[in-house]
């Protein structure tokens, strides 16, 4: 699934329609029109026949002199900071430590993601992700709890659908805190 070019154009066109619902905001400082100020990332597990469009994070910039203070829109594609696409941090940690073994090495050896960056991924979503201001509140919406130390395979199992509409869903469901008025 990670490797299907068609997830990633339809994860960018989320994206793009994320960023023009922020644009129509306006500044949340000044109240001035926003413009697009998009720059480039290098992101990992992207499959490498994606072209450009796929390795910049959209992004605005306010518009009024004085201001020009930069927002960025909530991202389905990217997960914070993190150097790797989000798809691939929520799939791969979704598999479930100790489980699949088959299924986690291949992907891992695919994305090119050691174990200890897995394993730093794991802690963050049990540790930091599981006490955040987000999860505390957004956990509420969900009609049965999610465990934290099933995260976050057991968030994407709460949404229906196949494998793909769960890591869409579950992509979705976690943009808020790829802004940094939800960052953790």
């Amino acid at each position: 699934m990670l490797a299907d070019a068609g997830l990633y154009g339809l994860l960018l066109r989320l994206d793009q329609d994320l960023a023009r619902t922020a644009q129509e905001k306006r500044c949340g400082w000044c109240g001035g029109r926003l413009d697009r100020a998009d720059y480039a990332r290098k992101p990992r597990g992207l499959p490498p026949e994606l072209g450009a469009e796929h390795k910049v994070r959209l992004s605005l910039c306010c518009a009024a002199e004085g201001c020009r203070r930069r927002t960025r829109p909530p991202s389905v594609r990217f997960l914070g900071r993190r150097v790797y696409v989000g798809a691939a941090v929520v799939a791969i940690t979704a598999l479930g430590a100790g489980r699949r073994c088959a299924e986690v090495r291949d992907l891992r050896a695919w994305l090119g993601v050691s174990a200890r960056t897995l394993a730093r991924w794991r802690r963050w979503w049990r540790v930091v992700f599981a006490e955040s201001p987000f999860w505390r509140g957004a956990r509420g919406q969900l009609r049965t709890p999610v465990p934290v130390g099933a995260l976050p395979g057991a968030l994407l199992r709460r949404f229906a659908g196949d494998l793909q509409a769960q890591l869409i869903a579950g992509l979705r469901f976690l943009a808020p805190i790829t802004t940094a008025a939800g960052a953790m």
